[in-house]
């Protein structure tokens, strides 16, 4: 299948799924999606006024000067991008067409509410943000998978540790 009919097939299946959510529905019951029941749970152990907070969405947002997510693949892209703490709407695009981001377009803050934190922060509710913030396509499959479980994700952890968050919040899409 050629690049332009891959993408508009795509792009269609996103706003179908958004539009008649029981499409959406209907094939997550055939989806084949990686379940993992050891996920680790850390309970905040102290005031909110006192943690960093970084935020990492699946939304495949990413600085328009950072290379645009590969949407030729049809097992996804496992890479991830880096969003500086201080990005403006200007300064960001969405490559993504498994949904529908027609209203993220008009304001990112849906998919990471980067400029919520930054209020939060300045307002004292929350004792600052990191300096990077992340973001995935978010649509993995196949061989894709094993990459980002044992590759893109090891490193993406190494990234957000040498920031010291207290909080990591994920905004999925």
């Amino acid at each position: 299948m050629d690049k332009p009919l891959r993408q508009t097939i795509s792009s269609l299946l996103g706003r179908a799924f958004t539009r008649w959510p029981l499409l959406g529905l209907l094939w997550s019951k055939t989806a084949r999606i990686a379940v993992n029941s050891d996920v680790p749970w850390a309970p905040i152990r102290k005031p909110l006024s006192s943690c960093r907070v970084c935020l990492i969405t699946t939304g495949g947002l990413h600085l328009k000067t950072d290379r645009p997510f590969n949407m030729d693949d049809p097992q996804g892209d496992p890479t991830f991008r880096m969003i500086p703490a201080q990005a403006k709407q200007q300064d960001l695009a969405i490559t993504h067409n498994y949904y529908n981001h027609q209203d993220a377009d008009r304001d990112f803050n849906i998919l990471l509410p980067l400029d919520r934190v930054n209020e939060l922060a300045a307002e004292g509710v929350i004792g600052g943000v990191t300096p990077t913030h992340y973001s995935f396509m978010g649509h993995i499959d196949g061989p894709h998978v094993a990459t980002l479980e044992k590759e893109v994700l090891p490193a993406l952890l190494q990234r957000i540790q040498a920031e010291r968050p207290d909080i990591v919040l994920l905004t999925p899409a």
